[in-house]
């Protein structure tokens, strides 16, 4: 089914939800719901007043209208329009500017009159921002208020850009921005440092006069904050639970979006469920971590008080429950990822045979290798596996503009020194320098710099990977075609991408390969390259019988670690193992200390993956399980 639970409601949620099977699909139901409106304003001579959003979780909306209009002859002539936000100061023909996204991704493309659009103006002398705001309030209401408010969630649960603390009756006002939002928003204009620190937004009162309400999200990364807009109390902490009081609202998820959700998340809390392995294993795990006992001290009561009677009643008695999910997450516990030799392979996450594998380590950016599963890394070149590293991207678009110039500073200096003829790098240096001074916020860099940048990040790379003990020509770097366009937005994916990775796998023909499976990392380069890698191996696997036994291991830890119930293969580290491991990340120089793009973490890398690999150990421990130093988790791709 696309639509997924449509009627279902729970004691849990305060509005109305509607989860569907991915972004697309529920873009193009929402698309329709508004295309039904403006028609049928049009057939009674009136105009279809819209709000809008913008962002990335409109975009398909957008390009369904598009289409509506241009293969199915859909009007806009009679659509009227206000945008929710604008960035305060902003041009409007700069990249990150709201004027240009509306521009490039709808007003471009429809036949709306383009005295119909309003967006708010960054432009505006601050004096000016007080009698704009109210007068665009007053056109809103002339015109008998919104047909239809079109909006996004933020991470802090700001709506438009009301961020916390803003009030239920609030107008159209210049906001300042939270820091979580502004970080949110740093891809998109090279580096938080040039993001502006205000907008001006339309306020939740005016949102709330619209007679549909209509809030989209999608992805894992939206679920925490939807459960507290959805099922949580109403508070300006959270602005979005102010649309709890609208009788007029509907959100609209994927299903990663809705994963939080009680009747998502622990279902057996509002109905009866169809007990699978994994469920079982998800609500023991639940139950243990919400009393806080170990597995093997659950009792029947427990289960009973806590929503599981159903669990004892159907796959009694609960002590064998217990005892059957403390063996599961004891047998994901191997000292040898890459497969113990001579040993009864039947409880281990990983074969025994072959002995020595032929491992590729699949890495997105430069440094996601060492980062999120440097202890395994090191143990599978210890064990004396076959094992490669290959770097998918140059990751030239995360070094700093001052690092690349004191690399070239260097060359000039050292060419020097050995009495080189360095003219033409001198010259070089110069233009780079002077572009860099007049740079614009995210501005493509020069070929020049671009080069340089990926040079660092090699460098680095290379270095990294020596140090867990690979020869050169085990270290691989495939600079795939979609990430290098020089700027934050990348290329679409294309054979190309695809091809080059079978030829590696073609290569080294590997029973094991390990690829990111952090999907949430603020790149969106992750997810790219995993797909890049499955569509690679789902294609060889139709011919090459080596391809039939490789075994797709997903790692994660540079942004997210995996749930405890979803963890395959946990590898212990030692306290040594994990000194190690952080060695291998001092390497990566350019991303210690500031990253160019560090997401919503202000720790450094390599003290995110030592915490999350100490917290992920700690929970096996707190589940009664043996007590190691540090452990780094897997999932098994099943194709």
């Amino acid at each position: 089914m696309a639509r997924l639970n449509l009627l279902e409601e729970t004691r849990f949620e305060k509005l109305p939800v509607s989860v569907f099977e991915n972004p697309k699909i529920a873009s193009v139901n929402v698309a329709h719901r508004i295309a039904n409106l403006i028609k049928t304003k049009q057939a009674n001579n009136a105009p279809a007043v819209l709000g809008l959003a913008t962002g990335v979780t409109p975009i398909a909306v957008y390009a369904e209208l598009v289409r509506l209009h241009k293969e199915e002859g859909l009007s806009f002539n009679n659509v009227i329009t206000f945008n929710l936000d604008e960035y305060y100061p902003m041009q409007p023909t700069a990249a990150q500017s709201y004027v240009t996204f509306m521009n490039e991704n709808l007003f471009d493309h429809i036949d709306i009159k383009k005295e119909n659009i309003h967006i708010p103006d960054g432009t505006l002398p601050l004096e000016e921002i007080p009698a704009f705001c109210l007068d665009y309030e007053k056109k809103i209401g002339d015109l008998g208020g919104l047909d239809i408010q079109i909006l996004g969630i933020g991470r802090t649960g700001h709506i438009g850009f009301n961020e916390p603390g803003s009030a239920p009756n609030s107008g159209t006002r210049l906001v300042t921005l939270d820091d979580l939002t502004r970080r949110d928003a740093a891809r998109d204009f090279g580096g938080k440092t040039f993001v502006p620190t205000k907008a001006i937004t339309m306020g939740i009162g005016t949102i709330f006069k619209a007679r549909e309400i209509i809030l989209m999200a999608w992805s894992r990364k939206k679920a925490s904050i939807i459960k507290k807009a959805v099922e949580g109390e109403i508070s300006g902490d959270v602005p979005a639970t102010y649309l709890q009081l609208s009788e007029h609202v509907e959100f609209i998820l994927d299903t990663p979006a809705a994963s939080d959700l009680t009747r998502f998340d622990t279902p057996w809390l509002v109905k009866d469920c169809v007990w699978t392995d994994s469920l079982i294993r998800k609500a023991v795990i639940w139950l243990a971590n919400t009393l806080k006992k170990p597995i093997l001290k659950l009792t029947e009561d427990d289960y009973n008080n806590n929503g599981m009677a159903q669990l004892a009643t159907e796959k009694g008695p609960v002590y064998n429950i217990n005892i059957h999910i403390f063996n599961k997450l004891q047998h994901t516990i191997t000292g040898w990822p890459g497969g113990k030799p001579n040993a009864d392979d039947s409880q281990r996450p990983e074969r025994a045979e072959p002995a020595k594998k032929r491992v590729i380590i699949f890495s997105p950016h430069p440094d996601d290798d060492v980062i999120s599963m440097g202890g395994t890394f090191i143990r599978l070149v210890d064990q004396k596996h076959d094992v490669h590293v290959a770097y998918q991207t140059s990751g030239n678009t995360a070094v700093w503009d001052d690092d690349a110039l004191r690399f070239v500073e260097f060359n000039v200096d050292f060419t020097e020194k050995m009495g080189m003829d360095n003219s033409h790098l001198k010259d070089l240096y110069n233009k780079m320098r002077t572009f860099i001074e007049q740079k614009k916020p995210n501005q493509i860099d020069t070929p020049e710099i671009q080069t340089v940048k990926g040079l660092i990040r090699k460098g680095e790379a290379i270095a990294g990977a020596r140090y867990c003990g690979l020869e050169d020509d085990h270290i691989h770097f495939q600079a795939l075609p979609f990430y290098e366009s020089g700027k934050n937005q990348k290329n679409p994916v294309t054979d190309k991408d695809i091809e080059l990775t079978i030829d590696l796998l073609q290569k080294v023909k590997p029973q094991q390969v390990f690829a990111a499976g952090d999907f949430e990392d603020p790149h969106g380069t992750h997810i790219v390259c995993f797909n890049i890698i499955l569509a690679a191996l789902t294609r060889l696997r139709k011919t090459e019988s080596w391809a039939q036994d490789c075994w797709l291991w997903m790692y994660r830890g540079a942004w997210h670690e995996f749930e405890t119930h979803e963890i395959e293969m946990a590898v212990p580290i030692s306290p040594k193992e994990l000194e190690r491991k952080k060695y291998a990340i001092f390497k990566h120089q350019s991303q210690k200390d500031r990253a160019v793009f560090p997401g919503d973490d202000s720790r450094e890398f390599w003290q995110r993956a030592e915490d999350r690999n100490r917290e992920t150990a700690k929970a096996y421990d707190e589940l009664g399980l043996a007590e190691y130093e540090a452990m780094e988790a897997f999932v098994r791709w099943k194709f």
